[in-house]
């Protein structure tokens, strides 16, 4: 349906504000961020807005509509996705009043308020292996549902509904792992082509998520080189088209899936990319910022790839470290932020493209006092109580950086502990009582860091409380290599 002219005119002329209050890098900005929240203690939402206009950053991807975040975009000029989380999906599904109570809350309120909503995002990867079919069958008639929600609310022009999708939805035989013999997965393959039909007869985009980091995590034979975009790799041939990073080869995948099930021109976003810095071998600084370096001046010269070049919509993951995301998929998992726990960026790096800039860090995040908790090896006749006491500190903290390959993996025996206990202890907002453990801790004022690895000093959690941790049940893996370290 066309815009009636009254209200097109006040559409444009928002816009035209919204750009005047966005400083002038803003403008050339080639890429969007996901701003995820799942951390013990979360930065004021208004100054990671802040941070963002300073950036030059116009698009974020939540996860949810949590109205503490949401709210802080208000008027600033950041486009946003909003998000119904998987939990939410069954409800939705079932139920079209359900749709419309959302859109009412989350769509219509923040866009009164002066939020510029662009979509919404239905689940987050639902149709991942591991899930084991669990939204397979309620995610479609959930998208249909918020579909004419926001249709009914007289959005569906505006905001389009999507779904963010993992990688793994599509793939290349073993026998022929090129693009061209790429499409969805045979289990999903049917749904698929119904929704990426519906998707498109809506003029709404297909979302998803390609990480390179995973291919090389995935699997130990993979070509080091094939992850980056600096061309040090064997190149890959395919129907006269030439691929020399995994990327490309992932999109086109995808271009080719979409081709063969009816819909060769649909437009896509990358709803997530990126390389985390912590956690694993190949988890660290040196390789993510070669990652971003390239894949940004790709991003910013409008190569695209080889099957769709031009201009792309990309998302990086993630804004910030989580501290509170699962581990199950590896130890990395809290470590995809573009910025420490604290605000500061990680290494130096120009959203633009051009490699001339950095990244403004986050201001106003106040700390906790500089204390550490740290091993009293005076304790000796209680070293027996350690391995528990080890324990219960990581499965309540974040004790990743401990891990093989990790930035703390090469702490003595004592250092392992102590990096435990001060984890804990931060964790628990310095709380003297969180840095006991028997009598085998005790709270310093020196530093405790050692070489590479960092001992943090909490900040003040913006929410005024610390945020219940979600105890994730530790790894295997990681909880034997904990107790090894002892």
């Amino acid at each position: 349906m066309a815009q009636r002219p009254a209200a097109a005119a006040v559409f444009v002329a928002a816009a035209v504000v919204a750009l005047l209050l966005l400083p002038p890098s803003a403008a050339a900005a080639p890429v969007g961020v996901n701003w995820g929240t799942m951390m013990s203690h979360p930065i004021h939402p208004s100054a990671v807005v802040e941070m963002l206009r300073a950036n030059g950053v116009d698009r974020v991807k939540l996860f949810d509509a949590d109205p503490w975040t949401v709210a802080a975009l208000a008027g600033s000029g950041v486009q946003a996705m909003l998000a119904a989380p998987n939990d939410q999906l069954a409800s939705l599904a079932r139920d079209p009043r359900r749709a419309r109570e959302w859109v009412r809350h989350n769509v219509t309120a923040n866009v009164n308020a002066g939020v510029d909503v662009r979509y919404v995002a239905v689940g987050n990867e639902p149709f991942l292996k591991s899930y084991n079919g669990s939204f397979i069958n309620i995610t479609f008639p959930a998208l249909k549902n918020m579909q004419r929600a926001l249709d009914e609310a007289g959005f569906g022009q505006r905001i389009k509904v999507v779904v963010p999708l993992n990688a793994d939805i599509y793939s290349s035989p073993e026998n022929k792992p090129v693009p061209s013999a790429g499409s969805f997965r045979k289990d999903i393959n049917t749904l698929m082509v119904d929704i990426v039909n519906y998707l498109h007869a809506n003029d709404a985009p297909f979302v998803v998520n390609i990480y390179p980091f995973l291919s090389l995590y995935q699997n130990p034979n993979f070509p080091l080189n094939f992850s980056f975009f600096d061309g040090a790799t064997k190149p890959v041939f395919d129907q006269g088209m030439v691929y020399t990073n995994v990327f490309d080869a992932n999109f086109d995948t995808l271009v080719w899936s979409l081709r063969k099930a009816g819909v060769p021109d649909m437009r896509i976003i990358v709803g997530e990319v990126g390389w985390p810095t912590d956690g694993d071998k190949n988890a660290n600084i040196k390789y993510a910022q070669r990652f971003y370096n390239g894949f940004l001046r790709k991003v910013a010269k409008n190569i695209g790839t080889p099957l769709r070049p031009g201009r792309m919509e990309v998302y990086l993951f993630a804004l910030i470290d989580e501290n509170q995301k699962s581990v199950l998929p590896g130890r990395f998992e809290r470590h995809w932020g573009l910025f420490t726990y604290d605000g500061k960026p990680k290494f130096s790096m120009d959203l633009s493209g051009n490699g001339k800039g950095n990244l403004a860090e986050i201001k106003g995040v106040q700390y906790l006092p500089s204390q550490w908790c740290v091993f009293n090896k005076d304790t000796k006749d209680k070293y027996k109580d350690l391995p528990a006491s080890v324990n219960y500190a990581c499965s309540n903290a974040d004790c990743t950086p401990l891990g093989y390959g990790a930035s703390c993996n090469g702490l003595s025996h004592d250092g392992n502990i102590s990096y435990a206990f001060n984890i804990y202890f931060q964790t628990m907002d310095q709380d003297v009582r969180a840095c006991s453990f028997g009598g085998l801790a005790m709270i310093t004022a020196t530093n405790a860091s050692q070489g590479g690895c960092l001992f943090p000093v909490q900040i003040l959690s913006a929410s005024g409380r610390v945020v219940p941790l979600i105890f994730w049940p530790i790894t295997l893996v990681m909880l034997v290599s904990v107790i090894n370290l002892l």
